[in-house]
């Protein structure tokens, strides 16, 4: 009997237990190995391999999967998107069952690799078709380590075929990212070294994330460092941004923004997050000759970014805002010039043409709208006949609206209203609306260091057009200009020079300056497909009678102007002969007399300005009796666009 039952016990005990210890010896976590992979590979939209799978269970379980392999889009040819040598993870299994929430002490990559790979029209690897958020409860990662992984990244788009080193480091109480990265971006080679926070840090909003980024992209350096408070949220940051570089347009790609050209700059300031905006605040520096400071506002929550900036220069050199325009910014002394920057610049300026022939490439403003407030309270420059200048610039949609362009001059202004509207093949069309209200004749003057004078000049001018660049809408272009002064007066050697009576300049040389009064100057030019020609230009001074014609060629650049005076009692040493002006913007030629040729560099600095003021150190003052020149600027006052003119016999107040 009792042997029966001890049979029976062998029977229902033993065998079980060495079932039992026979699966624990031949179990192999291999076996669940498709499942796994199934599960992982609905998740993230792609095949996903395990080469083998351990566990080693307990309330704490660690799961360690060897040869992990995320693949690739199907279509796509080239090295894995991501392999892992080793992934162990850590699960607490308690909290999981009674808690109902997945706690993951530990995720560990030993050598991952990851391949970023972005073809020319956009389509890249890493655009994942991840698997909808999985219902339960929240899941919590305590510490993320690293060991030897690598990024191996070509981006088409962005011209960049570049390596980062990352690893974890454990600095005693506060864990460390460390990031160095090697090889191209834009073309350019990149370098650069990171040291953040924590990783899994990112998403402890109650701890601020330490980071110091020193990063050079070709001849761009970057600089930040501080805490970011949420990043993944995009909300609080307390970090000081610094920017160095030959150009600011080189920022283009680090950013996205489109940037226009500068000379060399050095911008430091503070960057913030707050309300899914990026804040460049209270920044400061150099570009060029200009001190440049203000804030810049960047809100990424618009389908289309908005840009906002506000921007101010105690003094800035015009020169430094040239890449605005198309043409070479900043002067061969600009400080800070690389020699290949300082060789571009002079090649640009030993140029025949005056106009920027460089194209405008408004279509990149595609990416964001841009509202930019720009004040530069004092114009730098000896022979500037300019005081300030101020920008009121929006883009929206690609369209460039400059409400307006606003130029001091004296107790007067030049204000532009312009439209860019970008067209098919990268042309441009523009429209602009020109008024010059009560400009200084002393302070334009004063910029030939040759002439004086005093009172004031108004008008208008127009201009419809449809170009690639800053001299191919000029050249095309259709409107006209229309200028008239009513009193003051110019200084007697500009007269004397004029119309070479070289006795009364011979009194002007020995220091005693005279001066003629300005009873009225009309200047009416029609601008048709880039023919600037002079309908009416006369002057009536205490002289005489000056008279001009003649056109101005803006797609070439040449003159062909003359000029006549009518003198109304004999001078010694009076030649009423005629002026002719010809030659290039830049060259011009003076006829007759060798005389004149001060008057052509006069000419210059004041054409690069308005080509019309190019006429003003030409012309011969006089007085007259037939009044022609009241007559033309009352003509010029009735037709369209000629509100700005002032009236005959105007009381000028800025002598």
């Amino acid at each position: 009997m009792a042997r029966g039952r001890a049979t029976k016990w062998a029977l229902w005990t033993g065998i079980p237990l060495i079932l039992i210890a026979a699966v624990i010896v031949l179990w192999d976590w291999d076996w669940f190995i498709p499942l796994v992979e199934s599960r992982a590979s609905a998740e993230l939209g792609r095949p996903v391999t395990i080469e083998h799978l351990h566990l080693q269970l307990g309330r704490t379980t660690r799961v360690v999967a060897d040869g992990v392999t995320i693949s690739n889009p199907p279509d796509w040819q080239g090295p894995p998107f991501v392999t892992v040598k080793q992934l162990v993870t850590d699960v607490d299994v308690w909290d999981d069952i009674f808690h109902h929430q997945l706690i993951i002490p530990l995720v560990a990559l030993q050598q991952p690799q990851v391949n970023l790979a972005q073809a020319p029209d956009g389509k890249a690897n890493y655009q994942l078709q991840l698997a909808g958020a999985s219902s339960g409860g929240e899941t919590n990662i305590g510490d993320l380590r690293i060991s030897d992984g690598h990024v191996h990244a070509v981006l088409m788009k962005l011209k960049a075929n570049f390596n980062l080193d990352v690893e974890t480091r454990d600095n005693g109480s506060q864990p460390q990212i460390v990031v160095a990265a090697h090889g191209t971006y834009n073309a350019a080679p990149i370098t650069g070294h990171i040291v953040g926070g924590a990783l899994l840090s990112l998403r402890d909003a109650a701890h601020p994330w330490p980071i110091d980024l020193h990063v050079t992209n070709g001849e761009t350096q970057v600089a930040l460092t501080g805490t970011l408070q949420d990043p993944l949220h995009l909300r609080g940051a307390d970090l000081k941004l610094q920017l160095v570089g030959q150009d600011m347009s080189q920022l283009t790609p680090l950013t996205g923004i489109p940037i226009a050209r500068t000379p060399p700059y050095r911008l430091s300031g503070l960057l913030d997050f707050l309300n899914g905006a990026v804040h460049f605040r209270d920044f400061a520096g150099r570009v060029g000759n200009s001190d440049l400071a203000g804030t810049i506002d960047v809100d990424l929550a618009k389908e289309r970014p908005l840009v906002h900036a506000e921007l101010r220069s105690r003094q800035v050199d015009l020169a430094d805002l040239g890449g605005f325009i198309g043409t070479e910014p900043g002067r061969v002394n600009t400080p800070g010039q690389t020699a290949a920057k300082r060789a571009e610049v002079a090649q640009a300026e030993a140029k025949p043409n005056l106009l920027p022939e460089t194209p405008i490439n408004l279509p990149e403003l595609h990416f964001a709208d841009v509202a930019l407030r720009y004040r530069g309270e004092h114009i730098r420059g000896e022979s500037m006949p300019l005081d300030n200048v101020i920008v009121a610039l929006d883009i929206n949609d690609g369209a460039v609206t400059l409400h307006p362009l606003s130029f001091g001059v004296g107790t007067g202004s030049i204000k532009g209203n312009i439209t860019l509207t970008p067209q098919a093949r990268k042309q441009i069309h523009a429209k602009a609306d020109i008024e010059v209200q009560r400009a200084d004749v002393g302070r334009m003057m004063a910029a030939t260091h040759v002439f004086g004078g005093a009172g004031t000049i108004s008008g208008t001018g127009q201009i419809d057009t449809t170009g690639n660049s800053l001299a191919a809408m000029l050249g095309n272009g259709n409107g006209g200009v229309r200028l008239g002064m009513a009193g003051g007066d110019l200084s007697s050697l500009l007269v004397d020079l004029s119309g070479l009576e070289f006795g009364n300049a011979l009194l002007s040389a020995l220091g005693l300056p005279q001066r003629t009064q300005v009873e009225c100057l009309a200047d009416d030019m029609t601008l048709q497909r880039g023919q600037l020609t002079i309908r009416a230009l006369v002057l009536d001074t205490g002289e005489g009678i000056v008279n001009g014609k003649g056109n101005i060629d803006l797609k070439d650049e040449s003159l062909a102007l003359q000029l006549r005076t009518e003198p109304t009692h004999i001078s010694i040493g009076s030649l009423p002969a005629p002026i002719n002006i010809g030659g290039t913007f830049k060259q011009p030629s003076i006829r007759p007399g060798a005389e004149l040729a001060v008057r052509g560099a006069a000419a210059v600095g004041l054409g690069v300005v308005f080509p019309p003021l190019a006429l003003l150190p030409m012309i011969q003052l006089g007085t007259a009796d037939d009044h022609r020149c009241d007559r033309v600027l009352a003509a010029m006052k009735q037709q369209p666009g000629g509100r700005n003119v002032p009236p005959p016999n105007a009381e000028e107040t800025s002598r």
